[in-house]
């Protein structure tokens, strides 16, 4: 079983920055990919960035200069710095795991609220 566990969510205002952390527990194995994913309220859920064991990233275009995405690898950890946050950034941000030879998790969410 794998859980994933995310963090740092929380209240911030239009300009503010904060840091998310998901971290993987379990059986967890070989990590070939980790994500973000955000749904706001009658939305689907979007991706935000994903980051490949090697390190490679990508980030959808309203994420790109001021979200980075890292993770790290021996502490099966995944962060989300996001900077000049906007309210369009309000939604629950999940965190993805793609794990050899076991398929995809999701952890629970977390909220982040941009509002002043």
């Amino acid at each position: 079983q794998v859980h994933l566990v995310e963090s740092g969510g929380g209240l911030v205002q239009p300009g503010g920055s904060l840091r998310l952390s998901c971290a993987a527990s379990g059986s967890v194995g070989i990590i070939a990919f980790m994500g973000w994913y955000r749904q706001a309220p009658g939305l689907e859920r979007e991706l935000v960035a994903t980051i490949a064991n090697s390190g490679i990233t990508n980030y959808a275009d309203s994420a790109k200069g001021r979200f980075t995405i890292s993770r790290d690898n021996a502490k099966n950890t995944m962060y989300l710095q996001m900077n000049s946050l906007k309210p369009d950034d309000t939604a629950v941000y999940y965190c993805q795991a793609i794990i050899l030879y076991k398929g995809a998790y999701w952890g629970q969410g977390t909220q982040v609220t941009v509002s002043s």
